[in-house]
């Protein structure tokens, strides 16, 4: 009967052994399987944030390319606003400039003296069309240049001749060979000028 206690004891003692090592290996395997789990949850969570700051870039590759796209189209429409309104405001100036190869004619055309009365009515009639024109240029902006007396300005005045004359100051427009005209503040052709030395 010793015997089978010391047997029943021993097969509890084996046994209480048994399930304390088993709790031992049970702990030990329990952080060895957080350890391998705390790593793949790390991957995943950096390959995450990865992905967050490569979507992140995207967008604001994406909002810079927007903000150029909308400041290249503004710019667009605002030029062309500019070179309608240019267009509109110089509209005149290829006829203009026509019209005053023809101003020319008629300025020494009228400069001719009369001998009769029938010449002295041909001239009075092309004075009327001189005026005429002259007015019609003036209400669309075109105006001469003004130059005798003036300062020399090489934007207005085409110098061809240099003189000394004493009743005039240093670089003041002497004679003038053939009239300017501007185009409100345009030149269409510079006025062609002596001018003092």
């Amino acid at each position: 009967m010793t015997e089978n206690k010391n047997e029943e004891q021993t097969l509890e003692n084996e046994t209480i052994e048994e399930s304390t090592a088993e709790a031992v290996f049970a702990e030990e395997e329990i952080p060895a399987a957080e350890e391998n789990d705390g790593p793949v949850e790390k991957d995943e969570l950096q390959l995450a944030h990865e992905k967050i700051a490569e979507l992140e870039a995207k967008i604001e590759e994406m909002d810079n390319r927007y903000l150029r796209l909308q400041a290249d189209f503004d710019n667009s429409r605002r030029r062309a606003k500019l070179d309608m309104e240019a267009a509109q405001k110089y509209r005149v100036q290829s006829i203009a400039s026509d019209l005053v190869e023809a101003l020319d004619n008629f300025e020494r055309a009228t400069k001719i003296e009369a001998e009769n009365e029938q010449t002295k009515s041909l001239l009075s009639g092309m004075e009327m069309v001189y005026k005429a024109i002259t007015g019609a240029l003036a209400k669309e902006g075109i105006e001469p240049i003004s130059s005798v007396g003036e300062e020399f300005d090489p934007r207005l005045h085409q110098a061809v001749m240099q003189v000394q004359d004493e009743n005039f100051g240093s670089n003041i427009v002497v004679e003038e060979f053939q009239k300017g005209y501007l185009l409100k503040d345009r030149v269409i052709r510079p006025a062609m000028v002596k001018v003092n030395e």
